[in-house]
């Protein structure tokens, strides 16, 4: 354990050296996260005179999209992308003899990015709180245990899932096209774009089926005092059948798909 603790420990030094090297990439990409965190409360403040909309007052409604800003910005993984990259291009088999698999690199690596990001997006986030005061009143952050617990186990659930879809790149050749189809149950039925709570019932019922809520919708839920108590004991062992259901059918997936991979690159 100790060993495989000192490896985890190079990985991650490494990694969060290289995101500090390109920190103005990563500044990019959560600006680009914070449009919905500066749009949709103004849509909602104009819809103050309608009182609450499913459970959520203005405020609570404001505050749930800043509180999305930071957990997305810890949780949700896209390393597919990469993955389907490096096995396409044939740099996948540098990974196959390193002294660690390919799973535990990839985790350390991605929980790297997500150490800092959050970090940065945590001024604009205090920017857009004290921005948006007059609408907030009655709506406060709730730091429970289940949400500590539910923030991360909702990182696990993004990453296992995101993993398991990306071993199908090493059973076909172009893989992104299918990765796209990815983002848009994630951007609905995550919680995202807006609470789960505002769909239909048979579309909530759908979101309560599949991982996306999991990830992100969850823990903001339990940030903005939404979700608290059994049901959210409830949730967190949800997500944690989530992560061990995608966790062993994707190491099934890879096992397999490592026999279809040539390592010819393009």
């Amino acid at each position: 354990m100790a060993i495989l603790l000192r490896k985890w420990r190079a990985v991650y030094s490494i990694a969060i050296q290289e995101t500090i090297a390109y920190r103005a990439s990563m500044l990019i990409w959560i600006l680009t996260d914070t449009t919905t965190a500066i749009t949709m409360p103004l849509v909602w403040a104009s819809a103050a005179r309608v009182g609450t909309i499913q459970g959520y007052a203005v405020g609570e409604m404001t505050l749930y999209y800043l509180c999305t800003l930071i957990v997305t910005s810890f949780v949700t993984c896209h390393m597919m992308w990469e993955v389907a990259y490096q096995v396409r291009e044939g740099v996948f088999s540098i990974y196959l003899v390193r002294p660690i698999s390919y799973y535990q690199w990839q985790f350390v690596n991605n929980l790297a990015w997500r150490t800092l990001r959050p970090l940065l997006a945590f001024p604009i986030f205090l920017a857009l709180y004290w921005l948006y005061q007059p609408i907030l009143k009655g709506a406060h952050l709730h730091f429970s245990p289940e949400f500590w617990v539910s923030l991360f186990m909702g990182h696990l659930v993004s990453f296992s899932t995101v993993m398991a879809m990306a071993s199908l790149s090493l059973y076909v050749q172009e893989a992104f096209a299918i990765f796209e189809l990815y983002y848009i149950p994630h951007l609905f039925l995550s919680g995202y774009m807006f609470p789960v709570a505002l769909l239909p019932d048979w579309a909530r019922n759908l979101t309560k089926m599949l991982p996306f809520y999991y990830t992100n919708g969850a823990p903001v839920e339990m940030l903005v005092g939404k979700l608290s108590g059994p049901a959210a004991q409830q949730t967190i062992l949800i997500q944690a059948a989530w992560v061990a259901g995608a966790l062993f059918v994707g190491q099934k997936m890879w096992k397999l798909g490592l026999r279809h991979y040539t390592a010819v690159g393009m």
